[in-house]
């Protein structure tokens, strides 16, 4: 069972409560790796690191995600050694679902417990919409180690460059190392844009609870 809220202790030394992260990012996207970064610092296991890969690798929205990307790539022509009609589809959706679970295990969960770094994104919460978005961003190069410390972020940059390298063995027409490098940037980009989406979620939630409970003042 997880905890409704964890606690920690203000600067004065009163307890403050940080709110249970929403699991799903607008309702879809797997939220499972984000905590508050005003919490005082606590490691996870390997067994966490894995178990967070796995709840991320097998969410039911990966499954449209891919039918999605492979939508995309079957218009713009990628990989044409794949064809066309449904079978190259079927081939695409296969790939796109690929690159998603072991991105997922190489980042979130291997290369985690192999460099002792910690997956999770720590939401900043306070401070200027600007500072915020700068320290979400920087999250992609800057991780937490199990032992407190802070380090360039192996896990998430040597996981997608190994996915990247797997990657080659089923897609035949994408296999130069400037193709390998465009698929690392693509992939740690996307990271990045998911941090934003989870540092500023809350506030977009919580604004648009304060507009549908809103009163109607108007009179006739």
């Amino acid at each position: 069972m997880f905890p409704i809220a964890a606690v920690a202790l203000a600067q004065d030394g009163t307890l403050q409560s940080a709110p249970a992260q929403d699991k799903r990012v607008f309702g879809v996207i797997p939220n499972n790796r984000t905590t508050e970064g005003s919490l005082p610092y606590k490691p996870i296991s390997t067994k966490r690191k894995i178990g967070i890969a796995f709840k991320d690798s097998f969410d039911w929205p990966v499954y449209p995600t891919s039918g999605l990307f492979a939508s995309l790539y079957q218009l713009d022509g990628q990989n044409p050694s794949f064809g066309q009609g449904m079978a190259g589809y079927a081939r695409r959706l296969g790939t796109a679902y690929g690159d998603q679970v072991i991105g997922n295990m190489m980042t979130e969960g291997f290369m985690p417990s192999l460099f002792h770094e910690d997956p999770r994104y720590f939401r900043v919460s306070e401070g200027s919409k600007k500072s915020r978005l700068a320290k979400a961003l920087l999250q992609i190069l800057v991780t937490h180690t199990d032992s407190g410390g802070r380090t360039f972020n192996f896990s998430e940059w040597g996981g997608n460059a190994v996915t990247a390298a797997i990657s080659n063995a089923y897609y035949p027409d994408s296999r130069s190392a400037t193709e390998n490098l465009e698929k690392l940037l693509i992939s740690c980009g996307t990271d990045a844009l998911s941090n934003v989406l989870k540092e500023f979620w809350p506030d977009v939630k919580r604004r648009f609870q304060r507009n549908t409970k809103a009163p109607n003042t108007d009179k006739d």
